[in-house]
């Protein structure tokens, strides 16, 4: 089996309990970190702050919140319009996500985080593209802006290219490929450069990580600021510029805040829990039968909506979020680099819609719901 992997059905015992919409809660399960660059008082402080945010991030981004050892599971795919929605965090000091499926064809997430308190928002979009050599490997084109409301600066978050290895021996983990850089609109970047195990596991060190905070008129980058290095899976440290560690993460032993979502009777039919709720619970309770007839009535249930002329792609609408066809922040931010929007790619350029997001009541898209007409 080689190329596209969008039109396999991966058999259900493989499956993950989450659909790809509900991935973007990996980013605040830590609100500390998401918040933390607000309150530093240097761009150079504030920056290294992101990094370490960003950083501390792409466990649970790739191992779906499961432990290394218990492997990798293939996420459910979501359906057009399909919608995730919670918070977490202490009363009062609450981050929260809205995160929506806005395209199928080519699949497009896009979703929004934000800490109201701390004056911390982000927002982005990826479209993945999944295909077989050996390796399952999974392309990311979009990008994400993070903003600090009180300096009024923003960053350019990378979204780096997966690669799934061990698939042929059984032992499924994923690695991070190439070079990624954070931007910011203060003139400083975190290069971040991963590496892995090579080929059958034979050179390298799995999930490392290497990085360093540079200004941006460094071009050969050769004299950081800062540094990090180690494993963005297990632990990173932290250097200041004569090599002094000032800061060690434990990625591994760190405890994620509770995500919390609606109760299932209180969410809209097109959140994500709600509509796959007969996959997630047959998975749970090791049902795979029921796995396989549970999705089959919902993908069947979307192929003849789409037949109904306004429910089809080409006229389909996001709730949370429009297409746009530029961002100037992030358009800046990726110039710097070198790097340009691709709404060629991405179906558009998706912005989260504050004003129309205020004004929305439940049921959101009326008596229209993923599995037809109610």
């Amino acid at each position: 089996m080689k190329g596209d992997l969008s039109n396999i059905t991966a058999p259900p015992f493989v499956l993950a309990d989450k659909s790809t919409t509900e991935f973007p809660r990996y980013w605040i399960e830590h609100p500390e970190l998401f918040c933390a660059p607000a309150h530093e008082s240097t761009p150079e402080r504030r920056i290294l702050a992101v990094l370490k945010w960003f950083l501390s991030a792409l466990r649970g981004q790739q191992y779906a919140g499961r432990q290394p050892s218990e492997g990798v599971k293939k996420p459910l795919n979501a359906f057009l319009g399909e919608l995730f929605l919670g918070d977490c965090g202490e009363p009062g000091e609450e981050c929260h996500l809205v995160s929506e499926q806005v395209s199928h064809h080519p699949p497009v997430t896009a979703c929004y985080l934000w800490n109201e308190k701390h004056g911390v928002r982000a927002e982005g979009y990826t479209r993945q593209e999944i295909t077989f050599s050996g390796s399952v490997n999974i392309q990311q084109t979009g990008h994400a802006v993070m903003h600090l409301d009180e300096f009024d600066e923003d960053y350019l978050i990378p979204l780096p290219n997966v690669k799934v290895k061990g698939i042929l021996t059984g032992g499924p983990y994923p690695e991070l490929n190439g070079t990624y850089d954070i931007v910011s609109s203060t003139g400083l970047i975190a290069e971040v450069d991963f590496t892995g195990k090579g080929f059958l596991g034979m050179s390298g060190s799995k999930n490392h990580v290497a990085a360093g905070v540079y200004h941006a008129d460094d071009k050969k980058r050769k004299s950081p600021m800062f540094t990090a290095e180690g494993s963005w899976a297990e632990s990173f440290s932290l250097k200041d510029a004569e090599g002094k560690v000032i800061d060690t993460h434990d990625v591994s032993s760190a405890t994620a805040t509770e995500f919390r979502t609606a109760a299932l009777d209180k969410q809209d039919p097109w959140e994500s829990r709600h509509a796959w709720a007969g996959v997630i619970d047959s998975i749970h309770k090791g049902n795979m039968q029921g796995v396989a007839d549970n999705k089959s009535k919902l993908e069947n249930a979307q192929r003849e909506l789409r037949k109904n002329p306004k429910a089809k792609e080409e006229s389909w609408q996001a709730v949370f979020f429009r297409k746009d066809s530029d961002n100037p922040v992030a358009a800046r931010l990726l110039s710097v680099i070198g790097s340009k929007l691709e709404p060629e790619n991405t179906c558009g350029v998706w912005r989260f819609d504050v004003e129309r997001a205020g004004q929305l009541q439940k049921p959101w898209r009326g008596s229209v719901t993923p599995y037809g007409e109610q």
